[in-house]
């Protein structure tokens, strides 16, 4: 009797008028469908066009495979669901409207409309690919999703766009063109990892979404890696930023952040902006061959980096201000590649402290015109003035325990051969029409 308890309860879960329901091609076939079926249907479609829009306001699942299309006739949002636990699995979306105003998709879940997953699709053609809208606990998992490109950059939509949808998991998505690739607002408790994002205006887009995660994920050949933005306590592990434009990794107001194992590499002209971000702990990163390893501005406080390497940046740090900084953290600092360091006893720490910058980087930065004195007699004076007589220095960073290796976060050889592709790509200019520093335009 006790081993019939737990199939019973099972079976009492699921309606019991289940049942699977082949629905055939054509127009009106599969809004026709969704209206005479029951609530734990499956209705499988098979290859050819559903033409829509269709909205799915009871629990269903729909089935098909990558020869099945269904296709909106640019009218509005392609598949809308009103209805809990909806899956929509296996099929092709495509040709929304395209009125970003509206927030036209390929799919669109709405608040009230819990539980939905969204995998192994392909989105194609439409404005937004899919748009967690306020429903809570969704899964969008293993969808390919190719963007719009017809238009300018900033007026393309994203390719999954959260808002006010707590819970939201969003892993293994492949992502490309568009505008950004994963767009989180005014949300919190998402998980987004495991996603690849190309030839996009960011990657990963965030505004005010707190306690979430942001892991596993590649960013190549974007205007912008990861840009957190007005979000508290955000995990931010793991990523890779290859060979995108403007910055790699952005705090932007993001407080108490824990930022570890992300790579950025080549390309950037900033491998880590921090801008009036607090509170945060970034650790065991490496920022490699960017224009500026580290931009750090706007009185940002209380933050702590240390296990970092810094690796061949034309200038390791951009740091304008009076205040002495500290980059080290219990004994352990940094790894600074143009560090002439000595470790005498062996134990991984350089045995003489570490100034990535200094006066006359100070007068470099706010007065740009001075770049062309740098090789003078007169600077190379100053600088070792400097370096001799520590006192001198009116403030800036220093790392007391820096590091004597770098370090080593792998990429994948599949990953390193699409990183390949995109190489030279903004020395040709092909820089498209956004402005990543203009803040009003996020």
């Amino acid at each position: 009797m006790r081993l019939l308890l737990p199939l019973v309860t099972a079976l009492l879960a699921q309606p019991l008028w289940a049942g699977q329901i082949d629905v055939p091609p054509g127009a009106g076939t599969l809004a026709a469908a969704i209206a005479g079926s029951s609530p734990g249907d499956v209705l499988r479609l098979s290859d050819g066009a559903y033409l829509g829009p269709v909205t799915i306001d009871r629990p269903l699942t729909l089935q098909g495979s990558p020869a099945t299309v269904i296709d909106g006739q640019g009218q509005g949002t392609v598949v809308t669901i009103t209805a809990d636990d909806v899956t929509v699995t296996g099929v092709t979306v495509t040709g929304s409207g395209g009125a970003n105003q509206n927030l036209d998709a390929g799919i669109k879940i709405v608040k009230g409309a819990d539980r939905a997953r969204i995998e192994g699709n392909r989105l194609t053609g439409n404005m937004h690919g899919i748009d967690v809208h306020g429903g809570h606990d969704a899964q969008v998992r293993g969808n390919t999703i190719e963007g719009r490109r017809d238009a300018r950059m900033n007026q393309r939509g994203n390719g999954i766009y959260i808002w006010n949808a707590p819970g939201t998991v969003v892993e293994g998505n492949d992502i490309r063109w568009g505008r950004d690739g994963i767009f989180s607002n005014a949300s919190r408790k998402g998980t987004y990892r495991d996603n690849l994002m190309r030839d996009l205006r960011f990657a990963v887009h965030y505004m005010y979404t707190h306690d979430s995660e942001v892991s596993g994920n590649i960013s190549i050949g974007n205007h912008l890696g990861f840009a957190i933005m007005f979000s508290d306590r955000v995990v931010i592990r793991d990523n890779r930023s290859l060979n995108d434009r403007e910055h790699g990794l952005m705090l932007n107001f993001a407080n108490s952040a824990d930022v570890t194992g992300n790579l950025v590499r080549g390309g950037q002209k900033k491998c880590l902006f921090i801008y009036n971000a607090n509170k945060n702990l970034i650790w065991g990163n490496r920022f490699e061959g960017c224009g500026i390893g580290i931009h750090f501005t706007a009185g940002s406080e209380r933050n702590v980096l240390t296990g970092n390497a810094f690796v061949g940046n034309r200038e390791q740090v951009k740091y304008v201000g009076t205040r002495h900084m500290e980059w080290s953290h219990e004994g352990r600092g940094n790894y600074w590649s143009d560090h002439p360091a000595y470790d005498l006893n062996g134990d991984g720490i350089a045995d003489g402290v570490f100034r990535p910058n200094d006066l006359m980087d100070h007068i470099l930065w706010s007065q740009p015109a001075a770049a062309l004195l740098t090789g003078a007699p007169a600077v190379q004076l100053i600088r070792w003035s400097q370096s001799s007589f520590p006192a001198t220095l009116p403030g800036g960073v220093v790392d007391s325990a820096p590091l004597m290796a770098p370090t080593d976060l792998p990429v994948p050889a599949d990953i390193a051969a699409m990183e390949a592709g995109t190489r030279g790509r903004w020395a040709q200019g092909t820089e498209d029409d956004t402005d990543t520093d203009d803040l009003a335009s996020h």
